[in-house]
């Protein structure tokens, strides 16, 4: 299991994922401003892992305040710090609504470390639930990093990948490089290439050529958050994915936690969409590629829950009609 998050005494240690493939770094957050810039420079990025990251960060927020107002002035800065992943304030709810102090700091950290070991064992459940709809033989695409980075440390649309591997189903794994930063190409195929995982990379603009050659049987991507009819919020180019495999009959699944449900937002119009600096696309590692032009550069897209063939969660994989089969599951 790859450990990307680590809580020391005094300070949470990251693994620096801007860096990957290239270097393995971690980075050492002392306080809360440290953890949000990792946060919001994706250091550190991914739903679940978010949400664990934040619940360390009421850890860390706790150590560094001498007064209750600094304490809950720093947990909603960090709760705040990515505004489409529901997991981040999730994780920093639980945390609070297991104390009685902001200097209860031990009992923090117990609670922030059984989210992180529950997420690992709810991904193991969403593996061997997800692994079924994978038949030996299968090629498998998915989008952007939903794997042991983006989580505890298992995955959930890479979670279902590994448990069919480990299952010896001969499958390949197609990776959308994910634009502008890459996520697929750097993350995902990195990731595989440990367990060695038979992976290609392809450009995102790929994914429907291979569809209707009959090269992909199956796209499985995590989320960031979901909502109560099924609309789902995931990486830019996921509900481009979905119109394409809907177009050419390939079934389109969603592997998230029950946490990544937002019981507040009714469909996707509800979800706040996160846009990011524009020199993401326009810059490649660190040099202009695109025309002296602006950039638009929204990190997120909303799929329709009527593109989704079914969400595969902890408890099993939800199938249509959404609005009723979710309110059942998250009983």
């Amino acid at each position: 299991m790859i450990e990307h998050i680590i809580l020391c005494e005094d300070h949470l240690k990251i693994l620096d994922q801007t860096l990957l493939p290239h270097e393995k770094k971690y980075i050492e957050c002392r306080t809360a401003e440290t953890l949000i810039e990792a946060m919001q420079s994706l250091r550190i990025r991914g739903a679940p892992a978010l949400g664990i990251a934040g619940a360390y960060g009421v850890v860390i927020a706790s150590l560094e305040s001498r007064t209750e107002k600094e304490f809950l002035e720093r947990v909603e800065k960090i709760k705040n710090a990515r505004p489409t992943a529901v997991n981040l304030s999730w994780g920093v709810e639980k945390v609070l609504s297991g104390i009685e102090s902001y200097k209860n700091t031990e009992k923090m950290r117990e609670i922030a470390k059984d989210i992180h070991k529950d997420d690992v064992q709810r991904n193991k459940k969403i593996g061997e639930y997800g692994e079924k709809i994978i038949n030996d033989g299968d090629s498998i695409l998915t989008h952007c990093n939903a794997g042991a980075l983006a989580t505890g440390g298992y995955g959930t649309a890479l979670g279902v990948i590994r448990t069919a591997w480990e299952k010896n189903k001969k499958i390949t794994v197609f990776a959308d490089e994910t634009r502008p930063l890459c996520q697929g190409a750097r993350l995902t195929a990195w990731e595989l290439r440990e367990e060695n995982i038979p992976c290609k990379v392809i450009p995102d603009s790929a994914a429907g050529f291979l569809m209707h050659i009959g090269e992909i049987d199956v796209v499985i991507t995590g989320a960031d958050r979901i909502a109560m009819n099924g609309d789902t919020a995931n990486k830019i180019g996921t509900y481009t994915l979905s119109v394409l495999a809907k177009e050419n009959n390939v079934p389109f699944y969603i592997a998230a936690p029950l946490s990544t449900f937002d019981r507040n937002s009714i469909s996707g119009k509800d979800i706040k969409i996160e846009y990011r600096d524009e020199k993401e696309v326009l810059y490649f590692y660190g040099k202009r590629v695109a025309a002296d032009v602006p950039a638009l550069n929204p990190a997120f897209d909303i799929t329709p829950h009527e593109y989704i063939t079914g969400i595969i969660t902890e408890k099993g994989i939800i199938s249509p009609p959404y609005e009723k089969n979710i309110k059942e599951i998250l009983k």
